[in-house]
């Protein structure tokens, strides 16, 4: 056989042994793997009737709360109908998980795709060329973010705090809004610290579930008898408007040579480049949002109008 027929023939093979899952009746077919975390594979995945494009989310569980944690990301998104937070198309869940007899359980989630990929992405794409927004720009996208924030410390009956905010997990839609997703960190935003025990379960958390650049600086040492509240994720998002201006968090170099990033945080010094093409205003919202003590750290309603503030004044001088 000729090296064409060989050619045709592995092609062939390629889309027959593509692996399809089906999901409450749909039929899905597996494309490529998009990504992979600690907790789940992301793969692009297409209707094999509609031709439309999602991400599929598995994850593995292997007992009863792992289980637990992913449907908790279900319903999250499925009780808070937002523009800027990423929505379930579909999910399913096979197998049973259960840690004393060694079963594991899938759960699978069909999400939307977006093409544009993340703001991780987006950022790190600019910094190449040293691309900086304008000033703007970098603020209507933050605000999109802020929306969606709001939209999760504003959820009934309780608050909830994203706790792995960060650039990687806003994706932008083809309108270039920003989307938050990856809720699996997501939870209750209050907690009340009594002990520390209590302390030391939520520290354990917190080094397993957010992202250590991005974590805000009382998760790192976790008080025996304090309130966490919605503010942990406002540390966060100061981290992300300082990616939005300057491609990186304040702390990636911090992480990158292997420095101890806790102390770093706790010292609370932000940096930022003397070359810094961002007006006096914006370096102050940032520092704003980078409060150390949670309690003199605003809340997303004080960042949004700070933020509108800082449009409106830059409008004003065109």
């Amino acid at each position: 056989m000729n090296s064409m027929g060989w050619a045709i023939l592995f092609k062939m093979g390629c889309l027959c042994s593509r692996e399809s899952i089906v999901i409450n009746g749909s039929k899905y077919t597996v494309l490529e793997q998009i990504a992979q975390g600690g907790f789940s594979i992301i793969d692009l995945v297409e209707n094999s009737t509609t031709k439309t494009k999602y991400a599929l989310k598995r994850m593995t569980c292997h007992s009863v709360e792992d289980q637990q944690i992913a449907l908790r990301e279900i319903q999250i998104s499925a009780s808070i109908n937002h523009r800027n937070i990423i929505s379930v198309v579909d999910y399913m869940i096979d197998g049973t998980a259960d840690i004393v007899i060694n079963t594991t359980s899938q759960v699978y989630m069909v999400l939307p795709y977006y093409k544009n990929g993340s703001l991780h992405d987006q950022l790190n794409h600019r910094a190449r060329s040293r691309d900086f927004m304008n000033e703007t720009q970098a603020l209507h996208i933050f605000l999109g973010v802020c929306e969606g924030l709001k939209a999760l410390h504003e959820a009934k009956p309780d608050p909830i705090a994203h706790r792995d905010l960060k650039t990687a997990n806003i994706c932008l839609s083809d309108t270039m809004e920003p989307v938050l997703v990856d809720l699996g960190s997501a939870t209750e935003a209050r907690v009340q610290i009594c002990g520390q025990q209590d302390a030391q379960k939520l520290q354990d958390l917190a080094e397993e579930r957010c992202s250590i650049v991005y974590r805000a600086p009382e998760l790192f040492n976790v008080q025996s008898y304090c309130m966490i509240d919605e503010r942990t994720d406002i540390w966060s998002l100061g981290c992300v408007l300082y990616s939005i201006c300057f491609f990186k968090c304040p702390f990636d170099a911090v992480y990158e040579k292997g420095d101890s990033v806790a102390l770093a945080v706790l010292s609370g010094n932000i940096v930022f480049p003397e070359d810094s093409p961002y007006s006096q205003d914006m370096h102050d919202l940032i520092v704003f949002m980078l409060r150390l003590n949670p309690m003199e750290r605003p809340f997303i309603y004080s960042v949004i109008e700070r933020a509108n503030d800082i449009i409106a004044k830059s409008e004003s001088r065109l």
